[in-house]
């Protein structure tokens, strides 16, 4: 049992005495241009070599940077600079401890979003436009000739400007990045390109060489190319959408009032202005501007953005209400208690972002790999040109003619009309031919393309999207249902749980007990002089079972007394003096650190009492016992259903309470924990040693708790997840914060960590197992022994699609049934 929350809440807030700490400082950054996980790796790489740079994670998805840097070397805006110098423009969206501008990120993003989908309107047209020309060329392969669309100088005019206008920014930026060693899939898709554009000039220039025109490949490639971004574009916009609309709810404007009345008409202001303990008035159907308490009407407010839950919520005065919760029945006025960046809207926003950005470890492997991705693709690409020209079709000659090509896309007669040949007259007339394709195709060629298929159907791309699609979704969607799940190294350690411990007082438990007992034990003290003295020496904490006691007093109109010289040790109970006389008020163990006698009599009562399932306080005046105060506090309504649905999923629930053994067996007995799963009389450092010796043997804990009183427990544990109170400690202090404060939110946060990080492990199974098996058949596999080969531009399309693919698996996430739906 834990009376008051003051030393640990200190304590989690305690400031970092290292001097460099406390310069340590965390901002986040816009960065465009990123096209792959190769691009995130350069810009993690680029941001860590700047001077003070501590560490600094990117996410493809959002095109986001959180960097933590020493604020006495590194300054935000040349680290900005630094990006956008090496191809990477970006800009400063927001420096933590600095007030955020909520009305320009709103007008941003919104312009940002309008771009976009203005960007791949645009990107679209050209994709099919491209396509369709590509496609009509094509057509001669199957006899098919349109006037004046069949000549090779018109596909190669077509080539041309394809690769000088929508093909610019894609080799632009793929040399750029090769010639800084930082390769990328532009860089990938550049040399495939530029390479099959210069060497059909090279053919159309020098026709004595034999080699064959293929300027729709370029074009196809391009085209495919152009398409796959725009889905990918239109999915990732999906993805990012649950986050948008968390910004959205930030109201702009205010109503400020000059006296705390809802009939006050007042003046609306910019809700940038409000300060706190200003006076607002809310009208029904507006959002509540700011984070604040009712000081006048009553009205129900819709929390569902906040909690997921749908029920409104009846608000009187005296009840708090949160920023971009929506105002239904009634108008009210209320006192601003937290703007800005401190409001709890704008705290989820900041850990929503947050989540999106931090890695699981299972990512960092994949980001290394596709570090050096596109080097190894260049090396391979080079490999199959240099061993199909100088070994396998001299080597395999006889077997590919026999077969003849299949170039899988189309039917490959891989001569152009209207384009002489010499030279491959002789070859074709001594090789068998087949029903598919008319003619080998020159050597030098037919390396060529399957260089150029290995470079462009290799996608880095996938292997960077796995893992940030997937989180974003999943995260957007926790946030929707009032889970905040703090990153990608918290869902995976969350796959591996093993056992679930919980808090009694608070979690397990409403967390509203009453005062059900009072039993003086001395005769100068009676029933209220009792009630009076604990009120006292519990004034000004908030810890369930010291409110109990205040209201308790209040009830019976039991004046506070002159109190001073508090002493609160967590876990066990408090001490101060009252009108002078010392006075302490806790467990039996406290009482004897504070050399109280507890007599025979006295331990059978407070046993009859706390074997009713009540929570027992005792109480001393001058180190005599005078007192034994008694709380009954019930369980959550969810709590039975919440242990029995972690037991359905594999997971061993266990009971850590403070409380006396009789209390906790009483309320581990209605829970159906057998007697080796819980555990009574636990002080905050016996918690962490239980949570601890768990490890020892092998498991991986979560603990559940408020997020204050069991701050150690949630530390040690693997995984903590707090009941959101209405405290920005939870928030700080646990890996998963349940805003809600249902205890079956539990249940679906492991759900939904569990469905998200296997996400991840299915984009990352195809992105890697895609890349095995496309490049070899790209690099011709399947060529000695059936003849078949990948045209560039269908290795381009499966590229392409390939990202998309990731994405859309991702997407599916948002239909996963939690619990309670």
């Amino acid at each position: 049992m834990q009376l008051s929350s003051q030393a640990l809440d200190s304590a989690s807030n305690a400031q970092p005495t290292d001097e460099s700490a406390a310069l340590s400082t965390t901002a986040t950054f816009d960065v465009g241009g990123m096209k792959c996980a190769g691009c995130v790796r350069a810009v993690e790489s680029q941001l860590l070599k700047q001077p003070g740079v501590a560490t600094a994670t990117v996410n493809l998805v959002t095109e986001a940077a959180l960097v933590e840097y020493d604020a006495a070397i590194a300054n935000p805006q040349t680290l900005a600079e630094a990006l956008t110098e090496v191809g990477f423009p970006s800009q400063l969206r927001w420096v933590a401890g600095q007030e955020a501008d909520t009305e320009t990120r709103r007008i941003d993003l919104a312009e940002r979003q309008q771009q976009e989908a203005k960007e791949r309107r645009k990107q679209l047209a050209i994709a099919l436009t491209l396509l369709i020309f590509s496609a009509i060329g094509h057509l001669s392969y199957f006899g098919v000739n349109l006037p004046g669309l069949s000549n090779i100088w018109v596909h190669g005019v077509l080539a041309t400007l394809t690769l000088l206008f929508p093909g610019r920014n894609i080799l632009v930026d793929g040399w750029r990045g090769l010639l800084r060693g930082m390769p990328n899939m532009n860089t990938l898709v550049s040399l495939g390109t530029l390479t099959a554009y210069l060497t059909s000039v090279v053919a159309l220039a020098l026709p004595s060489l034999g080699w064959e025109c293929f300027f729709d490949e370029p074009v196809m490639l391009m085209s495919f190319i152009l398409l796959g971004r725009t889905l990918e574009q239109q999915a990732r916009s999906k993805a990012v959408s649950s986050l948008q609309s968390l910004v959205a709810l930030q109201p702009t404007l205010a109503r400020l009032i000059a006296v705390p009345s809802a009939e006050q008409a007042g003046v609306e202001i910019p809700v940038s202005r409000v300060r706190v303990g200003e006076w607002l008035r809310v009208l029904p159907g507006e959002k509540i501007p700011v984070d604040g308490e009712v000081v006048d009407g009553q009205t129900t407010v819709d929390e569902a953005m906040l909690t997921g839950e749908s029920a409104p919520v009846l608000k009187q005065p005296g009840d708090r209400v949160s920023a971009g919760t929506l105002n239904q029945t009634g108008a009210i006025a209320l006192k601003a208690t937290r703007t800005g960046a401190d409001t709890t809207l704008a705290h989820i926003i900041s850990l929503v972002e947050t989540a999106q950005t931090r890695k699981a470890p299972i990512q960092r492997l994949a980001d290394v790999v596709a570090g050096y991705f596109t080097y190894g693709v260049m090396a391979i690409a080079s490999f199959t040109f240099l061993f199909w020209y100088f070994v396998g079709i001299p080597l395999w000659h006889d077997a590919i003619a026999s077969h003849g090509i299949l170039a899988m896309g189309h039917a490959h007669g891989m001569m152009q009309p209207g384009i002489v040949q010499p030279g491959m007259e002789a070859m074709t007339s001594a090789l068998p031919m087949s029903d598919i394709s008319p003619a080998l195709p020159h050597p030098f060629v037919l390396s060529l393309k399957l260089a150029i298929a290995t470079l462009v159907i290799a996608c880095p791309c996938a292997l960077g999207l796995a893992t940030p699609t997937a989180l974003l979704v999943g995260s957007s969607l926790g946030a929707e249902h009032g889970l905040l799940i703090r990153g990608g190294d918290v869902l995976e350690t969350v796959h591996q749980l093993h056992t679930v411990v919980f808090d009694k007082t608070g979690t397990l438990t409403a967390g509203h007990p009453t005062i059900t007992d009072v039993v003086p034990l001395q005769p100068a003290f009676t029933t209220d002089t009792l009630l009076q003295l604990a009120a006292s020496v519990e004034s000004g904490t908030q810890h369930p079972l010291a409110v109990a006691i205040q209201e308790a007093a209040q009830q019976r109109s039991l004046p506070l007394l002159s109190t001073q010289q508090f002493h609160t040790e967590a876990g066990f109970g408090v001490s101060a003096e009252v009108d002078g006389q010392p006075i302490a008020l806790g467990t039996a163990d406290w009482m004897e650190q504070q050399q109280v006698a507890m007599s025979a009599d006295a331990q059978n009562q407070a046993n009859t009492i706390a074997a009713h399932g009540k929570t027992v306080v005792f109480m001393a005046a001058n180190s005599q016992l005078v007192g034994i105060l008694a709380a009954m506090d019930v369980l959550r309504s969810d709590a039975i259903a919440t242990v029995q649905a972690l037991e359905a999923m594999g997971l061993q629930v266990r009971l850590l309470s403070g409380d006396r053994p009789e209390t906790v067996t009483a309320i581990a007995n209605t829970l159906g924990l057998a007697a080796d799963r819980f555990q009574a009389g636990m002080s905050p450092a016996g918690k962490v040693e239980a949570i601890a010796q768990l490890q020892n043997q092998g498991y991986r804990v979560a603990m559940v708790g408020d997020g204050i009183n069991d701050a150690p427990a949630l530390a040690q544990a693997d995984v903590s997840l707090a009941l959101h109170s209405g405290t920005d400690a939870a928030m700080e202090a646990s890996d998963i914060v349940l805003m809600g404060d249902r205890l079956n939110d539990v249940v679906n946060a492991i759900q939904l960590s569990r469905a998200t990080f296997n996400k991840i492990r299915q984009n990352l199974l195809w992105a890697m197992s895609y890349n095995i098996l496309g490049i070899p058949i790209a690099a011709g596999l399947l060529l000695p022994s059936l003849g078949i080969i990948l045209n560039p531009s269908v290795a381009g399309g499966l590229m392409a699609m390939s990202s998309v693919s990731v994405v859309t698996n991702s997407l599916l996430l948002r239909k996963i049934r939690l619990s309670g739906e």
